[in-house]
């Protein structure tokens, strides 16, 4: 490890003396060039190279500084830091979960305040927003996860991290239970964890409103291994398709992709798999192209119903023209292995034939929320879809408990970005009570918590993507292919680290030469 922090020392040396010698002699080359503009400015003027000059090496200058910055991106992380080991004098701060919320807590959070404890049944973050694009191959499952002992090991203090479930909340006495997550069997797979300070931060499930069928038929699209599920079923529908002997008939029903769910989830997905059709089954299996189709369907009256009015009509006009069938003001009743009975609009039960069916609807707590949540006062926590929180995400009704993202309730939408910011939010409330014996009621003297949105995004398809976006206290409303630039320019962004957003970049490229990737894993 002191190997490291001199290796990093030596090549800080370097970069900087770099930068120092691009720097100086584009400085000195650039005065000469004003020299010789001050001395000739009343005469012939100053020479064209001379300005062409100042501009190279002012580029070189930039170049080399872009390039040594990068450079030290990827050095910092793939080389973590010295840490402080684990103090028994501070407080212990469990936080429970490695999505938005929890990892954006874990980002800002200041280690020499308190030993943190992660547990959470996957040891990564993962960049939900991308998720629709790994079902088809356009982005690789792995381009979206982050290591979470990236974030962790570049701590000033040791973070543990625990690969478990919590099982259980006990806030009479603050303690949690976890149980081992992985396949491999330990002498202990249950244990208990102390906490003096705990965030709930485990996210929701998805909710089937109890429709008979989705648990044992439907994919859905919320973790990695969803992504994966859907990819191998849609490849086993596409191979089915093209075997010898089916009949017409049950080639149209094996290419038909139904998805449930208007939100952006379903909407992007199915733009996805409209591309996917698009760009790479039409020249790999031209025989099974004509029969493919994608069916939206939808409860409310329109698609993506949090966005504008205009974008709604531009989104589902764009769909009409990419032949994506939408149902709205239908409801699935029932989905059997081969088919799904709906009700339509005039109350009139349809069965459809699918070969592939992705549910992206709808939030359902999960089971150590609800657990918690029943040791509470029905008073303090009336929402069964989550627990509620106050203005400083405080649980109502016990102590020493904040909670954040989708297994929380407030009157926020259960959106990353809300749960991002709730995140960064928290994370400076606890840094400012790590140091008091009444933390837990000094949050007061922080501002509430309270949420602007960025705006939203929704890929639509066919290169194309809209936005609404709050900018001077009015809402810029834009739809096409430039918005598709913003839109992915604005997801690298917000990529949690260099590696993610050079192996995303890397994906779209690769996508845009080659084309998806059609073998199966």
């Amino acid at each position: 490890m002191r190997g490291a922090a001199s290796n990093r020392q030596n090549i800080l040396r370097i970069i900087s003396a770099g930068i120092y010698r691009t720097a100086k002699v584009g400085s000195s080359h650039s005065t000469s060039v004003f020299r010789s503009m001050s001395t000739t400015a009343g005469a012939k003027g100053y020479s064209r190279s001379r300005l062409w000059s100042g501009i190279k090496y002012g580029t070189l200058f930039t170049v080399a500084t872009a390039t040594s910055y990068i450079g030290w991106k990827i050095y910092d992380a793939k080389y973590p830091i010295n840490q402080k080991p684990y103090d028994p004098n501070l407080k212990t701060l469990v936080i429970l979960g490695t999505g938005w919320g929890a990892a954006t807590v874990l980002k800002n959070v200041d280690t020499d305040k308190y030993n943190v404890v992660v547990v959470s049944p996957r040891n990564y973050f993962l960049f939900t927003p991308l998720l629709p694009s790994c079902t088809v191959g356009t982005i690789e499952n792995r381009s979206i996860m982050e290591p979470i002992r990236h974030i962790t090991r570049h701590k000033s203090r040791d973070v543990t991290v625990y690969e478990a479930n919590c099982t259980d909340v006990n806030p009479q006495t603050n303690e949690i239970t976890i149980q081992g997550f992985t396949d491999v069997q330990a002498e202990r797979p249950k244990t208990v964890l102390k906490y003096d300070y705990l965030v709930m931060a485990v996210g929701a499930m998805n909710n089937t409103f109890n429709t008979p069928g989705v648990e044992k038929y439907a994919c859905f699209l919320k973790e990695i291994w969803d992504a994966k599920k859907i990819r191998q079923k849609l490849m086993d529908c596409i191979e089915t398709a093209a075997y010898k002997g089916q009949t017409p008939k049950e080639r149209k029903r094996l290419l038909h992709m139904v998805v449930v769910g208007g939100g952006p989830t379903g909407v992007e997905y199915a733009g996805e798999l409209y591309d996917f059709m698009t760009d790479d089954l039409r020249y790999w299996y031209p025989e099974l192209v004509e029969d493919v189709k994608i069916t939206l369907v939808e409860a409310l009256p329109n698609v993506l119903p949090m966005f504008d009015k205009k974008l709604i009509e531009y989104t589902q006009n764009t769909f009409k023209e990419n032949s994506i069938n939408i149902l709205t003001k239908t409801m699935v009743k029932e989905v059997k292995e081969t088919t799904i009975t709906v009700q339509d609009e005039n109350k009139n039960l349809v069965e459809i034939p699918y070969g592939l069916i992705v549910w992206a609807t709808g939030n359902k707590a999960r089971a150590v929320t609800e657990k918690l949540r029943s040791k509470i006062s029905k008073d303090d926590q009336s929402s069964p879809r989550g627990l509620v929180v106050d203005d400083y995400l405080r649980v109502k009704g016990v102590k020493n408990i904040w909670a954040l993202g989708d297994c929380s309730v407030s009157k926020y939408a259960p959106l990353a970005q809300v749960a991002e910011r709730q995140g960064k939010w928290l994370a400076k409330a606890l840094n400012g009570i790590a140091d008091s014996d009444s933390g837990y009621e000094d949050v007061e003297k922080e501002t509430p918590f309270q949420y602007t949105s960025y705006g939203s995004l929704a890929y639509i398809g066919s290169d194309k993507a809209i936005a609404e976006l709050p900018i001077f206290n009015r809402s810029l409303k834009s739809g096409g292919a430039a918005t598709y630039l913003f839109w992915r320019s604005a997801y690298l962004s917000e990529l949690f680290s260099i590696r993610s957003t050079a192996f995303v970049m890397y994906d779209w490229a690769k996508k845009t030469m080659f084309g998806r990737d059609i073998s199966r894993e």
